[in-house]
């Protein structure tokens, strides 16, 4: 696969994955710092975006970088200030993957999807100490008053805001609002 995306590449923009790969190290920029790279792609030389991701992931894992698990994404989500709304995530995930063996979480840096043939659910912290469950409906949306429409996360329809202080049988109920995202993404 990585000799296709090379060859791929080699055909849009002229060079192979790893001569832009050399190309950011010539340039001098950290290989670390994804956005000074994307932008430098877009900037400097009109590299589409989903062009930037792929040579800047690249140049990223050349200089040592390891993409995190899904569990490193939700530890770093969960660091600090928002640490305890950690059970409740892993509440809510533990029902959405009982869903079907099927599903999987993978991890993003602001969000943590739950994949069954495409995203169904998103988990993250949300605003005001509670926890945001994006849900993607694709047909009919569910008759719950806890839904409110999504603006703009992780390709959520609508979502839940559970309170901080919501006890774990609170994300047992979702289980209804899960299972007909999961239904209508397989």
């Amino acid at each position: 696969m990585a000799d296709a995306v090379s060859a791929s590449m080699q055909a849009r923009t002229g060079r192979t994955v790893s001569e832009w790969v050399d190309a950011v190290t010539a340039a001098g920029i950290d290989p670390l710092d994804q956005l000074a790279v994307r932008r430098w792609l877009k900037d400097t030389h009109g590299i589409a975006q989903n062009s930037q991701w792929t040579i800047a992931f690249a140049a990223a894992e050349a200089a040592g970088w390891v993409r995190p698990s899904a569990d490193g994404y939700t530890d770093t989500l969960y660091a600090g200030a928002k640490a305890p709304l950690r059970p409740l995530h892993d509440a809510v995930l533990a029902v959405a993957l009982a869903l079907g063996p099927d599903t999987e979480a993978q991890g993003r840096s602001t969000y943590i999807p739950v994949v069954r043939a495409t995203q169904f659910a998103a988990i993250a912290p949300g605003p005001g100490g509670t926890l945001r469950v994006g849900l993607r409906f694709r047909t009919q949306v569910p008759d719950d008053a806890r839904l409110e429409p999504a603006k703009g996360f992780a390709q959520a329809t609508h979502w839940v805001h559970l309170p901080g202080a919501s006890l774990l049988a609170d994300a047992a109920a979702l289980e209804p609002l899960l299972a007909a995202a999961y239904l209508q993404n397989g």
